[in-house]
């Protein structure tokens, strides 16, 4: 029996909460993201995530990226953790009362 989570909202709710990398499509690219909150707006899920490949390439610059969760085709994780980034804000105004699940923050050194 596979622990897997089965269908888009429990794979990136799990991967979340694993601090694991996604695999999925978005707007007919592959793209490997590193999801760090799913929020509500407009009552409509997101997503935002940090891509760490599109289409098997490397962004120029780590970009923090906002995914609605209906437009994330067939989410897969992937067994590559991640780091929090720096540029994922936990308070702010967007995610104030809509948050679902989040990461957490790495404890300053």
């Amino acid at each position: 029996m596979s622990e897997e989570p089965n269908g888009p909202v429990p794979t990136l709710f799990a991967a979340i909460v694993k601090q694991l990398c996604v695999n999925a499509t978005y707007n007919r690219d592959k793209v490997v993201l590193a999801p760090h909150v799913a929020y509500t707006k407009h009552g409509e899920l997101y997503v935002d995530a940090i891509t760490i490949a599109r289409n098997g390439m490397l962004p120029r610059e780590e970009k923090l990226g906002s995914y609605k969760v209906t437009g994330l085709g067939e989410p897969k994780l992937t067994g590559r953790a991640f780091a929090v980034s720096s540029l994922y804000e936990p308070d702010a105004e967007r995610y104030v009362g809509a948050t679902l699940v989040a990461v957490e923050p790495t404890p300053a050194t």
